[in-house]
């Protein structure tokens, strides 16, 4: 394929000029797709960053608008029979070098269409399991990252999270990512009824919870537990505390250690922020689907896993026992399939 560099008619005149007001405009640019979440929602787009991240991209059919590339060599990386529609321009290293958030950029930047999940081909679905992650205020980008990595590498069915989350479209949310928006489908932004229209009715929902040693308090507050945010979405008073008096009594939730028997069917798993703990909506969610409370057991005086390493640990475990009860399941057909032949 032959390579054909052009660049957008906007620029055309100031590059041929040598004009630096065009290499302002493009950075302007990448940095607002980049660092701000109201540009990207409002132009509907993404910038990727790196041969990995936009290889991923075009494997699963985003649409790609611009390309920046530092020589020849870094765009032969990419599937160029999928970015016959993109504008490709060649620029400078340097130039990379001031647009990236990367330490050691690789000399490729991509921008894309916000990408929809509805819309993306998922290679590894053919891997996935009935299992879904459930990301409820989860406010810090790393942590985020790590969940949908994990979620993606333990097969999970899909992920979806409520309003209040992080974008998954940021920078530091796609480097600890690696790629996971483009592995498994990502339902951003949805209120709580929203959520439950995602589940099938026959879907448990367990919730991870950070304070297993806690001793249930008769009151059942949310200003009772840690873990467990005083504020309800379905206000109108945006993050403002309920009073004293006004506070929402908890649904009563049962714990279980994260090895008990709690995925032989299909499952959701909700995970809590650490700054703003879950919604009180989740557990009313978990009471509602015959839920419990999981906890990953530790030493006596260590302080709770963060976030992201406990959905890590739950969330192999589901799969765990999913494939468990799976393979029990075509074991007994089997079984009764034979029998049911050495009868006739």
């Amino acid at each position: 394929m032959r390579i054909n560099f052009r660049v957008d008619r906007f620029f055309w005149r100031r590059l041929a000029a040598g004009n630096t007001t065009a290499k302002w405009m493009r950075k302007w640019r990448l940095v607002s797709v980049a660092r701000s979440r109201t540009f990207r929602e409002k132009q509907g787009k993404v910038l990727l960053e790196g041969r990995r991240l936009i290889c991923d991209a075009l494997n699963a059919g985003a649409v790609p608008q611009t390309v920046f590339f530092s020589t020849p060599e870094r765009l032969r990386e990419l599937p160029l029979d999928k970015l016959r529609r993109a504008v490709l321009v060649k620029v400078k290293f340097e130039d990379i070098k001031l647009w990236s958030d990367l330490v050691a950029p690789q000399g490729v930047i991509g921008i894309f269409s916000r990408p929809n999940a509805s819309r993306l081909n998922f290679a590894a679905s053919k891997h996935s399991v009935p299992l879904s992650l459930i990301c409820d205020n989860i406010r810090d980008p790393g942590n985020l990252g790590t969940m949908l990595r994990s979620a993606a590498a333990a097969g999970c069915h899909q992920v979806l999270l409520t309003k209040g989350c992080v974008d998954i479209w940021e920078p530091k949310v796609l480097r600890a990512a690696m790629g996971a928006q483009f592995h498994l489908p990502i339902h951003p932004s949805l209120k709580w009824e929203e959520v439950e229209s995602h589940l099938p009715e026959h879907v448990a929902v367990h919730v991870a919870d950070s304070q297993q040693n806690q001793e249930d308090n008769a009151s059942h507050k949310p200003s009772d537990f840690g873990w467990i945010s005083s504020t309800s979405a379905r206000r109108d008073a945006g993050f403002e505390d309920y009073d004293t008096d006004d506070e929402l009594c908890l649904p009563t939730v049962d714990a279980a250690a994260y090895y008990d028997d709690w995925a032989r069917n299909p499952v959701a798993l909700v995970v809590g922020g650490e700054t703003h703990g879950l919604s009180v909506e989740a557990l009313q969610l978990v009471e509602k689907r015959a839920g419990c409370r999981l906890f990953v057991p530790m030493v006596p005086e260590m302080d709770s896993l963060n976030s992201a390493m406990a959905a890590s640990i739950l969330l192999f475990e589901g799969r765990k026992q999913l494939l468990r009860a799976m393979q029990s399941s075509e074991r007994k057909w089997a079984s009764n399939a034979g029998r049911h032949i050495s009868e006739c």
